[in-house]
């Protein structure tokens, strides 16, 4: 029961380190851009058709050389760990939750209270 315990959380631990690994378009393989979410086969053949044309060489050139991909994908693409030349997306660290975050602490005072506590 203990080792079956131990792999389980072994097997865990492995599979997360997965998920949140970089992908580089200018290095992967099919099957490493395939691993991010957002890519599919198709996508990841056409990165590797312009690839083969010329290193990618930011951001703006990956969206502007890769059918389908626009602003808010190539930001979801950034967040699931796909970079450019080693680099994330500028802003994919403030992507959609971030802004979020951002929204909440840019309420105004007594916004956020309960409205019992408002009462008082």
């Amino acid at each position: 029961m203990m080792k079956k315990l131990v792999f389980a959380v072994a097997a865990l631990l492995a599979s997360s380190g997965f998920a949140f690994a970089q992908v580089d378009v200018n290095k992967a393989d099919a099957a490493a851009l395939d691993s991010v979410k957002g890519v599919g086969p198709s996508m990841s053949k056409s990165i590797l058709d312009e690839r083969a044309k010329g290193e990618f060489k930011d951001w703006a050139d990956f969206r502007q050389r890769v059918k389908g991909v626009g602003d808010k994908k190539a930001l979801k693409l950034s967040e699931a760990g796909l970079v450019v030349n080693g680099k994330p997306m500028e802003g994919a660290a403030a992507g959609p939750a971030g802004a979020k975050a951002e929204k909440t602490s840019a309420r105004a005072p007594g916004k956020d209270k309960p409205a019992e506590q408002k009462a008082m």
